[in-house]
């Protein structure tokens, strides 16, 4: 059976997040009924990482098995025809070896967040970004964001319900960058890191943002990372800012 890697772009609003859920629509859900329309099923497919409900994909990658050795680039063609009308896409197909894994093979994700500053409600990027509405002072979110590169124990930044095997996670990159964007003044948070637990972006930003505010001071945030205490963190801000935004492997699988 041929294996295809899938890279797969997706607006997360209207789906319960990447997994198959048994009664509310999902990213998986929608591709693995996609490509029962090209062939017999059932079909199960993995993904690199397993967003939340309302996030987004730039460059998630995913991986299917199939009886037809297909053309990749008429497998993604036929695979969009019928993912229409959903907002998911199949950006690149490419065909990889059998023991090549989506998730197992990975070696970094890259999330971006991405958080508007302005009083006026959104309308281009209503659900596309997290909306504050003041200035928030980049450089103190820094200083803070500084505490949280590394390897450490992230057990304040975890969700209760993370499934991960250990808090101790290695975090690559955090930068933080302004941007005139098309609604606004955005500020858009770049972390790298090999894995990351559940809610542990969305957690950083929440925690970050209260810097900004003037709320806490960027050793607050030291103080939490080292307290490993889930009740220390700052809040969980909301999903729709957030974007997977790529996937490393040994070699790139599309080339």
């Amino acid at each position: 059976m041929p294996r295809f890697a899938l890279e797969v772009e997706y607006h997360g609003a209207p789906f319960a997040g990447w997994q198959r859920q048994a009664d509310q629509p999902s990213v998986q859900g929608a591709i693995e009924d996609a490509l029962a329309k090209l062939e017999p099923g059932p079909h199960t497919i993995a993904a690199a990482g397993r967003t939340d409900a309302g996030v987004h994909a730039i460059a998630q990658v995913a991986h299917c098995d199939l009886q037809k050795d297909w053309d990749p680039f008429r497998l993604s063609e036929a695979l969009n025809y019928h993912l229409k009308p959903q907002p998911v896409a199949i950006r690149r197909a490419a065909l990889v070896p059998d023991d090549w894994h989506a998730r197992f093979s990975a070696l970094e994700r890259r999330y971006v967040f991405r958080l508007l500053m302005r009083r006026a409600p959104a309308t281009h990027d209503a659900g596309l970004v997290w909306q504050v509405s003041q200035r928030l002072d980049p450089d103190a979110m820094r200083q803070a964001a500084a505490y949280l590169i590394g390897k450490h124990d992230f057990t304040t930044f975890r969700s209760s319900i993370c499934q991960a095997a250990s808090p101790v996670k290695t975090l690559d990159e955090l930068t933080i960058e302004e941007v005139d964007g098309w609604s606004g003044p955005e500020l858009r948070f770049f972390l790298r890191a090999r894995s990351f637990l559940h809610n542990q972006v969305r957690s950083f930003v929440g925690t970050l943002e209260w810097v900004g505010a003037g709320s806490w001071a960027p050793e607050d945030v030291r103080a939490a990372l080292e307290a490993r205490d889930r009740a220390a963190c700052g809040p969980v801000c909301p999903p729709q800012g957030l974007y997977l935004a790529g996937v490393q492997y040994p070699e790139d699988p599309f080339g």
